[in-house]
């Protein structure tokens, strides 16, 4: 698979870096074969895609969602910081989970005419610079509480982070109901489901570790009430269960489909 799809990174210039967190290129060629399914475990970061044929900004996708990869073709990403999406549009970004919104809203340029430019440029970097010049042209002001959504985020990632939203908040200092509602306003989704989506994620990378693992510890250390309710939330993300996940991973088993976060 890594010899038919290509992934890259590449940073903001300093005047967009408070906002986006990287840009995203994802290239593919599977010549003759079959279609290939690819399953994307979301973190809380809204995109704007620039995608022939369906270019749009997405807020977070609150479930692990999946595309098909055929034939040849290459996409530019956007990831915006949590909350960095917020000072360019003028409306809460929860309005926007599990959602689009056209490219024209935030860029000011048809969809059309800014995939064109996006997707026709030389090579990785004609894609970023012309991506970025057309964020640079709807720069906005810099937004206070903008970084305070994102270093909430960023608290809620920490390995061994909070279990719950009570904790988060006694470590950022923001009550309860400020926190939900700098939640809703910048980053989309709810605190609670941003803890758990990292704790989800560190249950992966814990299970992936080689040697036992005792799933109703785990699901304790992580914040769930028990070990079934993690069991649940778990599969629906991952698509397999935490022991069938671990066991994949202790015999080098292959899932039936890569994953990868975004």
């Amino acid at each position: 698979m890594a010899r038919r799809i290509r992934l890259a990174t590449y940073p903001p210039a300093a005047p967009l870096a408070p906002f986006v967190d990287y840009y995203w290129i994802v290239e593919w060629n599977m010549g003759e074969r079959a279609p290939e399914i690819q399953r994307v475990l979301p973190y809380p970061n809204a995109h704007l895609v620039f995608d022939r044929g369906q270019s749009a900004i997405h807020g977070v996708v609150r479930g692990a969602f999946e595309r098909s990869v055929a034939g040849a073709g290459r996409v530019l990403g956007v990831r915006f910081r949590p909350g960095g999406l917020r000072p360019f549009i003028d409306h809460p970004v929860s309005t926007l989970a599990d959602r689009t919104m056209p490219v024209d809203d935030v860029l000011r340029v048809p969809a059309i005419e800014a995939e064109q430019h996006v997707l026709g440029g030389a090579g990785d970097a004609g894609m970023v610079i012309a991506a970025e010049a057309m964020l640079l042209a709807v720069l906005p002001a810099p937004d206070a509480r903008a970084l305070a959504a994102e270093q909430a985020v960023a608290a809620a990632a920490a390995v061994d982070g909070p279990a719950s939203v009570a904790a988060l908040c006694a470590q950022v200092g923001i009550e309860e109901r400020a926190l939900q509602r700098l939640f809703s306003n910048y980053v989309g989704v709810s605190p609670k489901w941003v803890i758990q989506r990292y704790r989800l994620q560190e249950a992966s990378w814990r299970l992936a570790r080689p040697g036992p693992v005792d799933l109703a510890a785990l699901a304790s250390q992580l914040g769930f009430f028990d070990q079934a309710h993690f069991t649940r939330d778990f599969t629906k993300l991952v698509g397999r269960s935490p022991l069938e996940y671990w066991k994949s991973q202790q015999t080098g088993t292959q899932a039936p489909a890569r994953s990868h976060a975004q």
